[in-house]
């Protein structure tokens, strides 16, 4: 429905002697302002994507969509208060993050599977391990021969206790052989980042968006991509598969759910014009520069099975890891 016909249904319920039905109001979505809750810092690797397509939607919709920041509790303060919002104009734009929350939070105030309906998934990112520059290895299989040699006395640096990081490097950790190196939480990649350059810890993964320019720029070796593919800016460092842990693919992902219960119109509508903005040059070369694989041909249900396939994916990691909210 393009905004012509928004506008038509609109002037069109306001006719005397018109009452609008339940099935007029939901064609008529957006009625208001979208509120797209994004439960991470102002400025950060989800944020500036999420205000990017927010802009583009509002150009897009006869309604504007405004970014909400609701830090709190990893994602949690976020999510629940799109999961408890049924006005049908409330959003939430989630990572992996959302996987992991049942298994790492005891009691939550929300379920992360019933209380939401995914409406689309708009991109995956990848991630890069990098080690201290001092490290005595050059190589991907030198790193795992290291840490073989000395189990326990390496640190590796995560952006916070159950993040994608802490996740991602928990599963090559044991795809690469059971390695045995202690796990330091920080508060997001730009506090850990000191103590990697100082070698305080010697490893951490990080999305490759924001490990680019220190890898660039000789602070930090890049060792290797947790993609199937080798990212274009950095062409020389090879894929974990590439440089010998088989199977390994992680990274983060980025994706719109409304809560549970919203109509099945709205969900639809919404579903369509993230596609559209997903599939505009504009946005696909931007979202590029910032390394994330952009996905226009999304459905709910097609969102609703990659979240159940990356919990399926997660959860004996984070079970053999003992990973629980700190």
């Amino acid at each position: 429905m393009n905004r012509r016909d928004f506008l038509a249904l609109g002037a069109a319920a306001t006719l005397p002697g018109l009452l609008p039905s339940a099935a007029s109001a939901q064609a008529n979505w957006p009625s208001q302002p979208i509120r797209l809750v994004v439960p991470f810092a102002a400025g950060g690797p989800t944020d500036v994507p999420a205000r990017l397509i927010a802009d583009e939607l509002s150009k897009m919709l006869p309604q504007r969509v405004i970014v909400e920041n609701r830090t709190g509790a990893g994602v949690v303060v976020g999510s629940d208060a799109v999961a408890k919002a049924k006005d049908g104009h409330t959003a939430l734009y989630t990572t992996i993050a959302h996987a992991a929350l049942r298994e790492i939070f005891a009691n939550l105030p929300f379920d992360p599977i019933k209380d939401f309906q995914p409406v689309a998934l708009t991109g995956t990112i990848p991630m890069m391990l990098m080690v201290n520059k001092d490290l005595p290895v050059n190589s991907l299989p030198e790193l795992v021969e290291l840490f073989k040699k000395n189990p326990g006395k390496y640190d590796y640096a995560s952006t916070g206790n159950g993040a994608a990081l802490h996740l991602a490097s928990e599963l090559f950790l044991k795809q690469a052989g059971d390695l045995k190196v202690n796990h330091v939480p920080y508060r997001g990649s730009a506090a850990a980042m000191p103590d990697l350059l100082n070698g305080t810890v010697v490893m951490m993964l990080d999305v490759a968006n924001s490990a680019l320019p220190f890898v660039q720029r000789g602070e930090v070796k890049g060792l290797a991509i947790s993609s199937s593919q080798r990212l274009s800016q950095v062409p020389e460092i090879p894929t974990f598969q590439e440089a010998g842990v088989a199977g390994y693919e992680a990274y983060t992902w980025h994706m719109v759910m409304l809560p549970a219960g919203t109509p099945e119109s709205t969900v639809t509508q919404f579903n369509a014009a993230l596609n559209k903005v997903m599939a505009m040059d504009s946005v696909k070369a931007r979202l590029s520069d910032l390394t994330m694989q952009t996905v226009s041909d999304s459905t709910p249900a097609s969102a609703a099975k990659f979240l159940n396939d990356e919990i399926a994916k997660w959860t004996p990691i984070i079970r053999a890891a003992g990973i629980k909210a700190s």
